[in-house]
C-alpha cells in the first residue's frame, strides 16, 4: 500500500511519497524509513516491498552509461539487467513460470524524466508530465489531471494536494508525506510534512 506521486516540471523532476506500511491483515505501520530517496544521480519512489526499496537506494550500483546512448536505451539494457542482478543476488526477484517478478513498482527520476518500472521490469514513460503508483494511484492521476495546469502552485505543493486527497480516500496512505527534487543531475531534499 503506498502512493507515490512524481512531475516533470522545467527539467527538474519532483517525486513524493507517502508512509505507510501495511500488512496482509491491513494492519498499520507508520514508517521511519522513507519511500522517497536518492541513489547517485537518480531519485526513486516505491510502493511494495520495504526490502526492494531498501536494495534500491543502498545495493543497487547502476552501470554506467555510454555517451552515445539514449536515456530509455540504457534503462531497459544495462542499467535494467543490472538491476535485475541485484534484485536476483539479494533475494528479492522471484520466477515464476519462466517470468521474473519482483515485490512492487517504483518511479524512477532521470535527466529530467519521470519512468515507472513495472513488476515485470518493463520501463514506462506517460506521456503526460506526471506519475503515480501504489494503491491510491487512481486518485493521484486523476487528482494530478486537474492541479497539472495550475501555474501559481508550486510543484511541491501540488504533489502535497494529490497526497492529502489519497490519503482521504484510501487506506493504505498515510502522511508525513516526504519530497525530493532532482535538478540538474542534484538531489535536493525538499522537506518532510509532519501532521
Amino acid at each position: 500500500m503506498t502512493c507515490i506521486v512524481g512531475i516533470e516540471h522545467k527539467g527538474n523532476v519532483f517525486i513524493g511519497g507517502d508512509s505507510a506500511g501495511t500488512n496482509a491483515r491491513m494492519d498499520l505501520f507508520t514508517r521511519a524509513d522513507e519511500k522517497v530517496f536518492s541513489n547517485g544521480s537518480m531519485i526513486f519512489g516505491f510502493c511494495g516491498s520495504y526490502r526492494m526499496g531498501q536494495l534500491l537506494q543502498y545495493s543497487f550500483n547502476p552501470p554506467a552509461q555510454s555517451v552515445a546512448e539514449d536515456d530509455f536505451a540504457y534503462l531497459c539494457g544495462p542499467w535494467m539487467s543490472s538491476l535485475i542482478e541485484c534484485l536476483k543476488s539479494n533475494g528479492c526477484a522471484t520466477v515464476k513460470d519462466n517470468e521474473i517478478a519482483v515485490g512492487g513498482d517504483f518511479l524512477l527520476g532521470f535527466n529530467g524524466v519521470i519512468y515507472q518500472i513495472h513488476e515485470d521490469f518493463q520501463v514506462a514513460r506517460r506521456v503526460e508530465p506526471y506519475n503515480a503508483c501504489g494503491c491510491a494511484s487512481d486518485y493521484a492521476m486523476g487528482a494530478m489531471s486537474l492541479l497539472i495546469d495550475e501555474e501559481g502552485i508550486p510543484p511541491e505543493e501540488k504533489i502535497i494536494m494529490v497526497l492529502e486527497i489519497a490519503e482521504k480516500f484510501s487506506a493504505g496512505v498515510r502522511g508525513p508525506f516526504v519530497i525530493k527534487q532532482l535538478s540538474e543531475n542534484e538531489i535536493d531534499f525538499m522537506f518532510t510534512e509532519e501532521k
